[in-house]
């Protein structure tokens, strides 16, 4: 063997050996330091490169297949990718997480202080982004070819800190140390255009077409991270733009002293990869999240056009080498970005266009809230995309014919289908154009695609119900259990193999063991350690001292008053004054777990912190309550303080309105931990309640139905807050001020929205909602009961997988197929060069 040969062999190996020389050799010749002098970062940056090494020939391995074979791609296209850290996902999918630490551990280091180093890729704001990442994850798994597209924004959401108990908003400086994770690929730069104007041309066949002439052009560079699959060879692509200006410094301004002038472009064109999700309460933050929106969408088409070039592929067969998926309405602009780029930069006929385009992508709505159906208005429209908004009038011309035909004379339901809204100020309605632009549509639960046939998209349902599909959202057992839970991982594998790793419906046969006693106190046993360790962690970063043998009660998740984290504080003090009143009282002990992050503009979720706090501030200091209640709140929660949590909590709480959820991922997290869920039945909540069966499923509340019937006949929450002693108590106690020092005016906002709007029936849900919290409480003091429920939750978690939502939209809607990985030798390298 050559030193060349064992060079390429090292630096792939999964041999201990190898691994802690290639993890020497980063620390001394790409952190350029020696131990001495090296602390946990430069350590954690070795130990990351020493990874990302091999990672490299799975993921060179996976691309040469891809392109010698030509091989169907998925392309996801999302605002957001909440990946969560890497260096500990990808050591469970090389299969080396125990290997490295003995290995680190001979060095005199810790792992778990290693992967604490890094820093997580805030890059989206909650489960929309989260269930991103855990599909690119299965992706691979599953060894399916597929690119995820999104934005590399500098700066991720805010990390949030409490300031005297209100959410106060830091920058995210997520790459201040760098990303050994990514490659840049200047390479392959596209440009992008804005503003400007259009102009009609006759082209050489006498047709006629549009050519658009921009104000300004800026540069998209794609930053690219391999996505491992769990044991297998493939790695796929995560590529990610960043905005650059097309000349940064103009020496012209330096040199007549306009030395800010001189870099304006460059400042004015980095704004849109800097931040996620910009306020947009103001006209200058909407034209930015619009100039996001189409900046990563146009530079991903692109770049999708370009391997098509590489492959040999004919333009006219786009459709068939990609299968283009729209997480929500974001990157619903693809759309008439793709009809422009076949159009007007190739040449095809319209008709052509339009027919690849429909048949290339496929729309997931995420929401059936009216207000989250992204609209854009026609001045604005018209500033940033002046040829986009052509093509949409004549895509909208069209297709209106379409709906007149199939419903002759019905002019309200062509007002209502219309891709421009024409009541008031005129607006772009952006799901309606990713609906009428895409050959599938699909909710992410049972109940949500119901209610989109049923309201929300009913006039499109009625016209294309072919295109309609339910994909339930999943979650990935890799990151969720394996990494996040080890010990389960490990009594779980102990039972019954690895195989479920890969196939959770494996878990089924945890239901076997139900009744073997020793199995239940082993069980039982690594969750008391879990909440140890979550109860270690909260005393260090919070100072509040907690009993993990209370109930873990946990609600974690965006901040918003359709989630109903209030619903969970009104039941706080409801359990508050019940020891008030008599302190003697046999009250099973809880500590209240609370996170997430309110939308910075969202006046109304900070109240709803600040409330949460207020409570904690005033039941974890009083000497009546004696350690029976506690409340936190965990500032900052993201996928690593997550990791955290689900393996520690109880009971899950899933509590939004019924009929407003689409369908939740952090309720499947919580039951694969073995967590019961409280819950009302919406969103995934119903197939989690069908899967465990409603024995093991704490259920209260309205339902969608009845929800809806309430709201029709007129709903008068004060009827409720009159008739309910125990409501009536809770709400007069945060009126008057107790929790606010005597300001009686703090909570007043909140109080009058709950007594006199109320708009997500809180009032209503409140009294079976804490009848349902006393039975939790009842059966958690059978701990051989409850700890059965947990085993049955988890055993019968395997709906849940992303990998099978993945396969269901791999067999009806992408036409994806596996595509095994063999991964290249010095040999195949050699051999290429030789071919050139």
């Amino acid at each position: 063997m050559t030193n060349t040969d064992r060079r390429v062999s090292e630096r792939a190996s999964l041999d201990k050996r190898d691994l802690r020389r290639s993890f020497l050799d980063n620390l001394l010749y790409v952190q350029g330091k020696f131990p001495k002098l090296a602390n946990n970062a430069d350590y954690y940056l070795a130990l990351a490169h020493t990874v990302r090494d091999r990672l490299m020939q799975r993921w060179i391995s996976t691309a040469s297949a891809y392109t010698s074979q030509a091989s169907r791609t998925v392309c996801y296209l999302s605002a957001e990718f909440l990946m969560g850290p890497h260096l500990g996902n990808n050591l469970i999918n090389l299969g080396i997480y125990d290997e490295t630490a003995k290995m680190v551990a001979e060095l005199g280091l810790d792992l778990e202080d290693l992967l604490y180093q890094e820093e997580e890729p805030g890059l989206g704001n909650g489960g929309l982004g989260r269930l991103a990442a855990c599909f690119i994850d299965s992706l691979a798994t599953l060894e399916v070819p597929a690119l995820g597209y999104g934005i590399r924004y500098e700066y991720g959401i805010f990390h949030q800190t409490l300031v005297d108990g209100w959410q106060a908003e830091k920058t995210d400086k997520w790459l201040r140390y760098g990303n050994p994770w990514e490659i840049a690929r200047p390479e392959w730069t596209v440009e992008i255009r804005f503003g400007g104007h259009t102009e009609q041309y006759v082209d050489e066949q006498q047709r006629l077409r549009v050519r658009w002439l921009p104000a300004r052009v800026v540069l998209g560079v794609p930053h690219d991270t391999p996505i491992l699959g769990y044991h297998v060879n493939t790695a796929n692509t995560l590529r990610l733009w960043k905005a650059e200006a097309a000349e940064s410094f103009d020496f012209g301004q330096f040199n007549r002293g306009d030395y800010a002038g001189a870099v304006t472009q460059k400042i004015v064109s980095e704004n849109l990869s800097k931040v996620l999700y910009p306020n947009d309460e103001q006209e200058a933050g909407k034209e930015l999240r619009l100039q996001q929106q189409y900046f990563f969408v146009s530079a991903s088409l692109q770049d999708m056009l370009r391997i098509l070039k590489i492959q040999g592929v004919p333009v006219e067969n786009f459709h068939e080498k990609f299968a283009v998926q729209l997480n929500d309405t974001h990157p619903a602009i693809g759309v008439a970005e793709l009809m422009r780029l076949l159009v007007d930069e190739h040449l095809l006929v319209w008709d052509t266009a339009w027919d690849i385009t429909c048949k290339s992508f496929g729309y997931t709505n995420h929401t059936l809230m009216p207000e989250a159906l992204e609209r854009w208005s026609l001045p604005l429209f018209q500033r940033v995309l002046p040829r986009h908004l052509e093509i949409i009038y004549e895509i909208n011309a069209r297709f209106l014919d379409q709906v007149r035909l199939r419903f002759f004379g019905d002019e309200q339901r062509l007002a209502r289908m219309s891709l421009i809204d024409e009541h008031g100020p005129r607006y772009v309605r952006m799901a309606n154009l990713a609906c009428a632009g895409s050959h599938a549509i699909n909710g992410v639960a049972d109940l949500h695609t119901e209610l989109l046939k049923q309201d929300v998209l009913k006039d499109f349902y009625e016209l294309w119900p072919e295109k309609f599909s339910n994909k339930t959202n999943g979650v990935t057992p890799r990151r969720w259990i394996v990494l996040a839970n080890p010990r389960l991982t490990a009594l779980i594998s102990e039972t019954l193999g690895e195989g479920w790793i890969k196939d959770l419906g494996q878990l089924r046969g945890l239901e076997r063991h139900v009744e073997n006693a020793d199995f239940r106190a082993r069980w039982a046993k690594v969750k008391r350690d879990n909440k140890a360790d979550l109860a270690a962690h909260i005393t260090r970063r919070l100072g509040i001292s907690i009993n993990p043998d209370s109930i873990f009660d946990v609600q974690v998740k965006r901040i918003h008053e359709y989630k109903r984290q209030h619903l969970a504080a009104l039941h706080i003090i409801a359990l508050y004054l019940r020891i008030k009143a008599n302190p003697n009282i046999d009250l099973t002990p809880r500590t209240f777990i609370f996170g997430g992050k309110a939308a910075p503009g969202y006046f109304m979720a900070k109240l709803m912190i600040k409330l949460i706090t207020a409570i904690g501030d005033v039941v974890n200091v009083d000497p009546a309550v004696r350690d029976r209640l506690k409340v936190v709140f965990m500032p900052n929660f993201s996928v690593t303080n997550g990791q955290r949590i689900y393996p520690a909590a109880d009971l899950s709480e899933q509590i939004s309105t019924a009929g407003k959820e689409a369908s939740g991922t952090g309720n499947m997290k919580f039951q694969m931990n073995g967590a019961l869920t409280i819950g009302t039945m919406d969103g995934a909540n119903i197939e989690i309640q069908q899967e465990v069966g409603a024995e093991n499923f704490f259920q209260f509340g309205l339902s969608t139905p009845e929800v809806y019937a309430l709201g029709a006949s007129g709903y008068r929450p004060m009827e409720y807050y009159q008739r309910s002693d125990a409501l009536r108590e809770v709400i007069d106690l945060i009126a008057s001020g107790f929790f606010s020092r005597g300001d009686a005016s703090l909570f007043k906002p909140l109080v009058d929205n709950l007594l006199y709007h109320d708009p997500y029936f809180l009032l209503a849900d409140f009294d079976s909602y804490v009848a349902c919290q006393d039975e939790v409480a009842s059966v958690y003091r059978d701990a051989d009961r409850w700890t059965r429920m947990a085993i049955l939750n988890s055993a019968r978690s395997g709906k849940f997988s992303s990998d099978r939502t993945i396969l269901q939209y791999c067999d009806e809607i992408w036409g994806a197929k596996s595509v095994p990985i063999r991964l290249l030798t010095q040999e195949d390298v050699e051999s290429a060069f030789e071919q050139q």
